[in-house]
């Protein structure tokens, strides 16, 4: 299979698996389940922050990066539906909306948009682009999550970054460590063996 470097860039790892609506289909649900499955690993740092450190976040931009800007919304707005609806699946077990975590949930769709969107242009496919990705779509997710901290749970703004932020820089700089070595190495693999 000759594959040309042209048409490499305007995808992402998913295009790379064969069909079309089934597969769609089926890459949309499992990326909202992978994403239920990482937030089972959760643990609770209360009294610094009402926030749980879970594999969400990892779960969610890997998720996006592999699935491309629709797919990975249509993952995440699913997850988000199925969760708000009752299923268990939020961190912890938890569902339904609200609670302190629920903006960074929601911080989820647009991330998984945002992250798509630049995996679709190449930004998964170098170390330093894979960083710079991944750091945008934990700002996006920081953003919901923290507004959400101060409008619904009524927490001051540097209360929000010191509870909502501080405690998961070291945590989020590993896991884009991870991804800057798991993507790109993909990519390697792809245009190694795809000719």
């Amino acid at each position: 299979m000759s594959t040309s470097p042209v048409v490499l860039r305007r995808q992402v790892l998913a295009d790379l698996i064969p069909g079309s609506v089934a597969r769609n289909a089926l890459l949309v649900v499992g990326g909202a389940a992978v994403t239920g499955l990482a937030a089972q690993l959760s643990v609770s740092i209360e009294p610094l922050s009402p926030v749980p450190v879970t594999g969400q976040t990892f779960a969610v931009l890997l998720v996006a990066a592999a699935l491309g800007p629709w797919r990975a919304l249509a993952s995440m707005a699913l997850y988000l539906a199925v969760g708000m609806a009752g299923l268990p699946w939020f961190a912890g077990g938890s569902s339904g909306a609200g609670g302190a975590s629920f903006g960074y949930i929601l911080g989820y769709v647009a991330a998984g948009l945002l992250v798509g969107e630049l995996a679709r242009r190449a930004g998964d496919r170098t170390p330093l682009r894979t960083v710079g990705t991944m750091l945008l779509g934990n700002a996006v997710i920081y953003a919901f999550g923290v507004s959400w901290l101060v409008g619904m749970i009524g927490m001051t703004v540097p209360a929000a970054l010191v509870a909502g932020v501080l405690p998961f820089l070291i945590g989020d700089a590993i896991k884009v460590a991870l991804a800057a070595g798991v993507l790109p190495g993909t990519w390697a693999l792809v245009r190694r063996f795809g000719k």
